[in-house]
């Protein structure tokens, strides 16, 4: 089974890490892995994006029309990627920084950059997002999420560590107090 993961946002919001760590971990988990990442030339508050999939099988190209799971995190990736989401994929959206308005029923907004603001770190908003989305999807299991987090070795995210383990597990929690809510979300459009 092939899984594709589309996540949008702007440069500085964790885009292409966010990506990166579902990467390492269904690594860990034993499974085939494309990560494609793609930003703008401005960087920090520039576009980023990046895709990531998933196998049991060689992946042929981290390329591909339709994504199953599509994380966003601007106005601007909501209304870019959103043709791309299959049928019966999952749309997750930052509800800190904007409404779906209804147009994409089934949509999951989680309000993770204010959830981040009350950790005391914006920055670990897409780690509170990336522990929701494992929650609802099952695609990676927690401990493979944590295990990736914790083998990145650099001196920045050592600092971070603590936080983003936080930030993960708040995204666990999220789901956890609303499974009823979150079971089997899919968006029709």
């Amino acid at each position: 089974m092939e899984t594709r993961i589309l996540i949008g946002g702007s440069g500085g919001q964790g885009i292409l890490f966010m990506g990166k760590v579902i990467a390492n971990a269904a690594m860990m988990d034993g499974k085939e892995v494309t990560w494609f990442p793609s930003y703008g030339a401005e960087m920090r508050c520039g576009t980023a994006n990046c895709t990531v999939v998933i196998s049991d099988e060689r992946i042929g190209s981290p390329v591909f029309k339709h994504a199953d799971i599509l994380v966003v995190f601007t106005e601007a990736s909501l209304n870019k990627f959103t043709p791309r989401l299959d049928k019966d994929g999952y749309l997750f959206y930052d509800s800190s920084l904007m409404t779906s308005d209804n147009k994409y029923n089934g949509a999951i907004g989680i309000n993770v950059t204010s959830m981040a603001t009350e950790l005391g770190n914006t920055k670990v908003a897409n780690m509170i997002m990336l522990g929701a989305v494992a929650a609802v999807t099952g695609l990676i299991g927690k401990e493979d999420l944590l295990g990736a987090i914790e083998s990145d070795m650099s001196e920045c995210m050592l600092k971070a560590l603590p936080i983003n383990i936080r930030a993960i597990l708040k995204g666990y929690e999220i789901v956890e107090n609303q499974k009823d809510s979150y079971r089997r979300h899919r968006v029709c459009t």
